[in-house]
């Protein structure tokens, strides 16, 4: 069963989201969802690079906002069909100014353009729901 890997550029700097993210990141620690923080040094280059090294045995989808748009029972198939993968998922949240263009898959979570640390957050809240979603729940309702 493929992992789904969650990758930051740079731990985030506000207390609140951050907090947020250790949140849902301990909710998901029994459903082999782990996350990875990034030097916030890397330039978007470096740091995709570094994500295509990480993800070579698996898939890397990268979060833009010109990706595919999905709601949360969607996604939620999305994220099974990751978990029943032999290879991991790496999802990458990018740079606060952006990813370079690259020929890589890629997920929008919104139209609109949210930070990098807000974005990190409604991912990873995204990725609980889905597993709540999957377990038949009530968290979704």
């Amino acid at each position: 069963m493929g992992r789904i890997i969650i990758h930051l550029h740079g731990k985030p700097k506000d207390k609140s989201l951050n907090s947020l993210i250790n949140k849902y990141s301990k909710r998901l620690e029994s459903e082999s969802v782990k996350i990875i923080e990034h030097a916030d040094n890397l330039s978007p280059n470096e740091y995709i690079s570094k994500l295509i090294k990480y993800a070579k045995t698996g898939d890397l989808i990268l979060l833009d906002q010109k990706g595919r748009e999905y709601d949360s029972l969607k996604f939620s198939q999305l994220v099974n069909s990751w978990k029943l993968n032999s290879e991991d998922t790496h999802l990458a949240i990018g740079p606060a100014s952006g990813f370079p263009e690259h020929n890589l898959s890629k997920i929008s979570l919104s139209k609109m353009t949210l930070p990098h640390e807000l974005a990190a957050v409604f991912l990873v809240e995204q990725v609980y729901r889905s597993m709540q979603i999957l377990k038949g729940t009530k968290y979704h309702k």
